[in-house]
C-alpha cells in the first residue's frame, strides 16, 4: 500500500467515526463548552468525552482550562481542525441535496 493510501485511510477513518464531523461542525462557529456540545448534538456524555479526547489526541482540537471558580473548560479547533471546514461544508451541501 502506498503512503498516500495509508494517509487517506487514516484520514477517512478519523472523519468517518460517528460524531466526529458533527463535533467539528459545531466548533467551526467558535469555542464551546462540554455541556453546550452535548446539548446541541444530543450525544451521551461518555461518547462526547471519548470523541473529544480522540480529536485532542489527533491535534484537531484543543482543550482550554480557565482557572476560574467554577473551572471553565472550552474546546476549540486547532489550525488542523479548521482545515476541515471545506470538507464539512461540502458534506453539508451534499447531504442537503441528497437526503
Amino acid at each position: 500500500m502506498s503512503k498516500l493510501c495509508q494517509k487517506f485511510e487514516q484520514a477517512s477513518s478519523l472523519i468517518g467515526k460517528r460524531w466526529v464531523n458533527m463535533i467539528v461542525y459545531e466548533l467551526l462557529s467558535g469555542p464551546k463548552r462540554f455541556n453546550q456540545l452535548q446539548d446541541q448534538l444530543e450525544i451521551s456524555a461518555k461518547m462526547l468525552s471519548e470523541r473529544l479526547s480522540l480529536l485532542e489526541e489527533e491535534g484537531v482540537l484543543i482543550r482550554r482550562v480557565y482557572p476560574e471558580t467554577p473551572i471553565r473548560i472550552e474546546y476549540e479547533l486547532t489550525e488542523k481542525g479548521q482545515s476541515l471546514k471545506p470538507i464539512v461544508e461540502a458534506l453539508t451541501m451534499w447531504s442537503q441535496a441528497w437526503y
